[in-house]
Parts: structure tokens; sequence; C-alpha cells
């Protein structure tokens, strides 16, 4: 019986996984054995005729169209980070490394005391030797980013494996999986800070829709990785093969078993997995030394923007916007799209029976619970008075050129076209989020749209700023929105008109004119 579960856990999961090697050498291999021409079409003399002329003269690429190619992969895949570790770890070499800050000695008594500590088998070997000091040679900077970033994320990944009883080490399986991107995805697919496909997601209890990818949520695609790892670990009893099927999976680790006579150690079979896997576990254990050594290595421990003990989950009654949170909260956009990965287009959607939450910093979750009702109205009113947009497409690979108008801001913009405020920032070299009327804006919209031209606009005209006029002093915590609150009949656009505002931040201090009744 346990034979035959084992056999069913290998097919299972042989499908699934193997689409999620992600070798780019295993991908070019495929391509060069690639038929170069239709089959259907070709005839054994004009196959023999192709064949003598590629002896004769090598085939080329069009010199423009692999130009073309390449810069449209180069925004295609703009993931630096994720893309520098995916690349290290394909890429091992294994050569002496000079590095006189750690002797080999030191490294071999550090190793030994890790080995002592966790389930993986920390052994030193001159092949890991050369990793660990080649990483600490050239990616210090690289290194200080992740280690910064994994302040945020390694507590909830902690908080997760505990619960399901596995090794807190394959937090740092994260980390070379991903680079702690939670938007990361490789060439192939993979998704998210633990690169799950979609199928194999989909099997673990992923949503992924046109507005969500639970891949990217920190918790429940960490939770989904827990399961498949300790599945992994049922079959093969050993948490070094756990890993290394878990990149390129099962099928490949026994296939390279049966290769090397059955051994089952994975420096004995590493000869015979795929390149990214024989890289993988001396990669997974190298930056496992690192972090656990960061201090010894004059790494710091600097405390990231948010600690997630210092964040609340909210769940959605009504969909909403992080433009409008932002708007309604104070809370800049960036920080929302940081805690909130998941969502693709910046927009929660509400569906019954889905359990969809908000997370905020703690401050801002207070302002939102104790406001709820007004805030979930003023959505409403929000998406009441959409844009009706009038019949003009454009295709999602267009560039427009957006003049700014009065009421706009990136949020909303973002919205209109399907990016995300960050990639508008970027695209025109803007460090803030204040816009100016009549201001140009670059945009490579996601998907085919609808260029949306304010009807409401063009028949309202702005309420004048006339009557009793008072000024308001800026407080602390304080947001349009909920000024707005504190006057009858002031809507956020009047506060916006009234005092020549694009954005949605406010500083403390800063005086606005306001018109009373």
């Amino acid at each position: 019986m346990a034979i035959r579960f084992i056999k069913w856990l290998f097919l299972c999961h042989i499908g699934l996984c193997y689409a999620q090697t992600a070798d780019s050498v295993q991908t070019q291999k495929f391509i060069t054995k690639a038929p170069l021409v239709d089959s259907n079409t070709i005839t054994l003399q004009s196959l023999e005729q192709d064949t003598d002329s590629i002896r004769k003269t090598p085939l080329k690429d069009h010199e423009l169209a692999s130009k073309f190619d390449e810069k449209w992969f180069e925004e295609l895949y703009s993931n630096h980070m994720f893309d520098t570790i995916y690349k290290s770890v394909t890429n091992l070499t294994y050569d002496d490394i000079e590095y006189p800050e750690l002797h080999t000695d030191t490294l071999k008594a550090r190793l030994k005391e890790l080995d002592a500590r966790t389930p993986f088998n920390v052994e030193y070997n001159p092949s890991l030797e050369s990793v660990i000091k080649s990483y600490l040679k050239n990616r210090r900077e690289l290194l200080q980013r992740m280690i910064t970033l994994s302040g945020f994320y390694f507590p909830m990944f902690e908080y997760e494996l505990d619960k399901h009883d596995l090794p807190l080490e394959i937090k740092y399986l994260a980390v070379i999986e991903s680079a702690l991107k939670p938007r990361a995805k490789s060439r192939v697919g993979a998704t998210g800070l633990w690169q799950f496909m979609f199928a194999t997601g989909k099997m673990y209890g992923l949503d992924v829709s046109s507005y969500v990818d639970e891949r990217c949520d920190p918790i429940k695609s960490t939770e989904a990785a827990a399961k498949y790892l300790s599945k992994l670990y049922e079959i093969f009893g050993d948490w070094d093969l756990a890993l290394a099927s878990y990149n390129s999976g099962p099928g490949n680790v026994t296939k390279a078993i049966r290769r090397s006579g059955g051994y089952k150690n994975y420096w004995n079979i590493r000869h015979n997995l795929p390149r990214e896997t024989a890289g993988y576990l001396p990669a997974f254990l190298a930056n496992m030394y690192i972090f656990e050594y960061a201090e010894a290595h004059g790494f710091k421990r600097i405390k990231p923007e948010f600690a997630l003990i210092e964040t609340d989950t909210i769940r959605v009654k009504h969909m909403i916007t992080l433009d409008q949170v932002a708007e309604v909260t104070g809370t800049p956009i960036e920080q929302l799209q940081f805690l909130n990965p998941s969502y693709k287009l910046d927009i929660i959607p509400f569906i019954k029976d889905e359990n969809y939450v908000l997370r905020l910093p703690k401050e801002s979750a207070g302002i939102f619970v104790n406001n709820e009702e007004a805030i979930y109205a003023f959505v409403k009113e929000e998406f009441a008075k959409r844009e009706k947009p009038l019949p003009q497409f454009f295709n999602a690979d267009d560039r427009i050129r957006y003049r700014v108008r009065s009421g706009d801001y990136l949020g909303k913009i973002a919205r209109m076209y399907g990016v995300r405020v960050s990639q508008i920032k970027q695209w025109n070299g803007l460090r803030s989020n204040d816009l100016r009327i009549g201001q140009r804006l670059t945009i490579y919209p996601r998907k085919p749209y609808v260029n949306t031209v304010s009807t409401v606009a063009a028949k309202t005209s702005a309420k004048p700023l006339s009557g009793d006029i008072i000024t308001y002093t800026v407080k602390s915590g304080d947001s349009l929105w909920s000024i707005s609150q504190k006057f009858p009949g002031v809507s956020v656009q009047n506060i916006k008109d009234w005092n020549d505002i694009s954005g949605t931040r406010l500083k403390p201090g800063m005086k606005l004119k306001i018109a009373k009744g």
C-alpha cells in the first residue's frame, strides 16, 4: 500500500513540477533540437538541401529584429535582483576565490556549528567554500538588500514553517528562489517568493485570477510551499533531495539517482542533475551561512520599513483600490503596494466566499476600522462617479502621452491603463507622487484599453472657493479624506482644486483653504 501511495505521489508531482525547472540551459537544448522548418511541409530532398546549405553557411538571425527582441525581453523581464540570483545559481563556478577576510579554518569551524543545529548536511567542501567566498566578494550590495528585506519576510516564513513542523532554515530557500521579491517571475512563468508554477500553485490552493495572484502573497504562498516541501520530504526522507526536487521536480532527482548507480546523497548525484539544480544546494547552503554569520562579515541588520507585527489585516467588505485606501488613510501608495503584492492592478475585489484582505500599518488599520462605514460610502460614491468611456481603442503595446487634468492623481491614471503607480514613476523619472495640471506623462498600457474622457468634468465646473473661507492646518495623521469629513458638503476633490493639489500626500503644518457651507 505504501509503495502504491509513493508511486501515486510521484505521478502527481513529476508532471506538475517538471515545468518548474526554469533552467535556461535545458530550454536552450530544447530550442536547438527543434526542427528548423515546419515538419508538416518538408520532404527528404528539401531536408538534404537545407542541411547542405547549413553546413556551408551558418544560419544568422535578422540583426535589427534581434535587437528589437533584446529590448523587448529586457522590458518584459526587468527584474534585476531576481535575475541576478537566478544566473548566479545556474552558472555557478567553483574556482578558487581570493578572499583573505575568511580563512578556511574559520569557515570549517562555522560550517560544523551550522551542521550541528540543522537537519541539512552542512559539510565543508572546496566547492561550497568557493561559492561562499564568491558571494561575499562580488555580491555584497545585493546581499545587504536581501538581509534588510529578510527582517520583514523571515518572521512570517518561520511562523508557517514551524506550524508545519519544517526546518526553519528553509526560509533561505526563498532567497535563491526569488531574491525575496514577491512579484518575481521566471522566464517559464514560475511566480512569487517561492516560484510556483500555475498548475502547482492551483494544486496547493493558491488563487490566480485577473485581479489576484496568491503566488505573490507572502503568507499564503509560504503555507503552500510548506505543504509541498512536506510531501517531497515524505517521498525522499532527505532534506537535500527534497530541495533538489522542489527546484527541478522529483522526476529529475529519481533519474539522477538511477544514473549515478543508486546513490542517494545529493553530492553523489549532483553531476547527473540539471545544471541549475546542481548549483541549487550549494547556493542554498552559501546563503544560509552568510545570513547566519552576517554580522561577522560586516553586514548590518537594518530594521525594515515595516515589521510584520507592526501591520494588521482587514477583510474587505467592498471592492476597493489601493489609491482609495491611500487617500482615506494617508498611507503612501508605495507602502500599500509593498504590503499587498498579490493584487495585480492595485484593486482588491470583493467576491462572495472569498477572503481577500488588506494589510495596513497598524496606525492606518485603526483609522480604517474606526471609519469603516464612512470609507465604504466614499468608495461606493467614487465608483459610481467613474467616467463613461468613449470608444477610442489603443493596443497594449502602444506608447501613449497622457496630459494631466485637474483631479488626476497617479493611482487614478494607473487604474485607467492597467499599470502600477511605480511603473508610471519609473517611465517618467518621477521622485514623488505630485503632479501638475498640463504635465505630460509617458505610459505603456498593460493591456488593450479605452481612452477615457471625463464627461463628468466636461459638464460640471469645480466648486468655487467663495463664501466663508477658513484656513485649516494639517495635523499628523490627517488625510484629504479625513479633512473633508470635518466639513459638510466638502469633498476631497474640492480641497484639491482649492489648494492646487494633485497628489494625496499632506505634511503636518501645511495650510489648506476651505470654503465652509
